[in-house]
């Protein structure tokens, strides 16, 4: 996580979350939120609500974003054709950019440097280029 003056945004947050909480639920529960008596189970349960949230928010938003270029069905390809490594790379670029301001800084100038070189090409080679990355990847 990145950190804030020694803190890491996840702390400050989580604290916010349950002040929150405390303010909604009454100031003497102290109850992890879920169907299970046992607070580690209940928390296992968020993670999983969380993560799938999170996805299905996540792979709707792309594939919105790509329907507009390259129609529906073809767009859900592209989503659901993507190799593993480059689901490795976005999720390790991901949680190496999330744990410290260093990674922050070190993901982010990567991904300026890329869209620095796709900006160095001209817009037609750049598009040419990344649509026939994408229609290969709907044809896998």
């Amino acid at each position: 996580m990145a950190k804030i003056d020694n803190k890491v945004a996840s702390d400050i947050v989580g604290k916010k979350v349950a002040k929150a909480g405390r303010k909604l639920n009454g100031k003497g529960d102290d109850e992890v939120w879920g169907p299970s008596t046992n607070p580690a189970t209940n928390l296992i349960i968020q993670d999983l609500i969380l993560r799938a949230a999170g996805r299905l928010t996540r792979t709707s938003l792309e594939k919105g974003l790509l329907r507009r270029r390259y129609g529906g069905e073809h767009a859900k390809k592209i989503i659901e054709n993507r190799s593993l490594v480059q689901t490795l790379l976005a999720y390790g670029a991901t949680k190496y950019a999330t744990r410290s301001i260093p990674g922050a800084l070190l993901v982010g100038t990567a991904v300026l440097g890329k869209t620095l070189f796709d900006r160095s090409l001209s817009r037609a080679k750049s598009r040419r280029k990344g649509d026939e990355q994408l229609v290969d990847q709907a044809e896998e």
